[in-house]
């Protein structure tokens, strides 16, 4: 169960529940493979967590393709 950040608080920063799993799920792939951390601090072990916890505090941010 994801305590922290709240869904509420990741909902503000991003416009679907479905775009938020696709954006934290890739984050923690890059995180996996070895990209750097972009936060100080974390609260969470893992790395969806740790993705959670950088798009919750906009280091992270969904991006559009314009067709």
């Amino acid at each position: 169960m994801l305590l922290y950040p709240s869904v509420d608080k990741l909902l503000e920063r991003v416009d679907s529940r479905y775009s938020l799993i696709m954006l934290a799920s890739k984050r923690a792939h890059d995180i996996d493979a070895g990209s750097p951390l972009l936060l100080n601090e974390y609260k969470s072990r893992k790395t969806i967590g740790k993705a959670f916890e950088e798009i919750a505090d906009g280091k992270v941010e969904l991006t559009r393709d314009k067709k």
